[in-house]
């Protein structure tokens, strides 16, 4: 299927070919994009131990070299900071894809037959379990700081690692809205009519998480609330960040469905945004990576896992207004994960079914 319309399953349509791809390596293999679109250089990189590394840590760490192709999910600046200090410690010269999990399993379904990414960083759990399931993940069990990571976000035996998480609310601007709505439901009232968007689940991988998250605590009759949204004008819009930007500059009042840490971070700019999550609960969205097992950079693969769940990076993934993967890290200027009202969900359900809802949706709201 084309994979814009379906996150998760979109990415197991390419698994029968991917699933054996390590032996395309004896063919011409297309290069990856660096961030600004140059052709990746071949040279390889000596490792340097990082400046602040005590002479224990420089000595038990494995010196690495050349390269290492990462898809990422974002936001850009938390990925580029990654990248920065990652290279900085490693020697390793990283090549990066920046775009939406639905854009990065595009990619990966395109260069199927001579996939080169090593590691990637989605922004939907469901769809990191269906590379697992679909055999497409490598393990990496000794993962440093693994056992601080909170549990429910990542996958046991190592197939892919939440190393930061969003949740879902209702963004709303200042300067419009002075009695925020406070449920769900509240935006099927006349006073929202043709004010508010929602991100369209097939490019926004937070968004299906919610959709479907939804749908998997309610059953068939979740779909009467979606159904209100569309009569009541909600207008799908894009990915988050198009969602989110009308309702910045004024031309909408709310996004429903709106990824937080967006809200927060044009808040701490000033904008006249905020957001509230609803007291009958929303779906926090696990932001997962993981190793592809076709990786021809496993040591370097490894080394990132370890990197992304260091204080250092966790520091990171806090000054971006996400929630951190570990417990132990805490959320920076905005409610920490104990503090956001959470759906009992149903990981797997939402795993099985996204397609479908994705399908479903796009149709209700085209």
């Amino acid at each position: 299927m084309n994979m814009t319309t379906g996150l998760k399953n979109g990415a197991l349509l390419m698994l029968t070919a991917m699933v054996g791809f390590g032996i395309a390596g004896c063919g011409t293999s297309p290069q990856a994009s660096t961030t600004n679109g140059a052709a990746p250089k071949a040279e390889q990189v000596s490792a340097q131990p990082a400046k602040d590394a005590k002479p224990d840590e420089q000595k038990d760490e494995k010196k690495l070299s050349g390269k290492l192709v990462v898809y990422s999910a974002g936001p850009k600046e938390l990925a580029e900071s990654i990248q920065k200090g990652y290279e900085a410690k490693t020697g390793v010269k990283i090549e990066m894809f920046q775009g939406t999990t639905g854009k990065i399993l595009s990619r990966m379904e395109a260069e199927k037959a001579n996939p080169v990414v090593d590691v990637v960083v989605l922004a939907s759990l469901p769809s990191a379990q269906g590379l697992k399931k679909s055999g497409l993940t490598l393990e990496y069990k000794d993962a440093k700081n693994a056992d601080k990571l909170i549990p429910e976000w990542s996958d046991k035996d190592g197939n892919f690692f939440g190393y930061s998480a969003s949740a879902l609310g209702i963004g709303y601007n200042t300067k419009l809205v002075k009695n925020p709505p406070k449920e769900w439901a509240d935006l099927t009232k006349d006073e929202w009519k043709g004010k508010v968007n929602i991100p369209d689940p097939a490019l926004s991988g937070s968004a299906l998480d919610f959709v479907t998250g939804y749908l998997s605590t309610r059953g068939d009759s979740g779909w009467e609330l979606l159904e209100q949204y569309k009569k009541n004008g909600v207008a799908m819009a894009g990915a988050n960040q198009e969602a989110l930007d009308p309702v910045i500059t004024g031309s909408k009042s709310i996004v429903a469905a709106g990824v937080d840490y967006m809200t927060y971070q044009a808040k701490s700019k000033g904008e006249p945004i905020d957001m509230i999550y609803p007291a009958s609960g929303t779906v926090i969205s696990p932001r997962p990576a993981a190793i592809v097992k076709s990786s021809k950079n496993v040591d370097n693969a490894k080394a990132y896992i370890d990197y992304l769940l260091s204080d250092e990076a966790q520091k990171m993934v806090a000054e971006t207004y996400l929630l951190p993967g570990r417990k132990d890290v805490a959320a920076k200027d905005r409610p920490g994960a104990d503090q956001i009202p959470q759906m009992k969900v149903d990981w797997s359900w939402m795993d099985t079914n996204g397609d479908a809802v994705t399908k479903k949706f796009t149709q209700l709201f085209k």
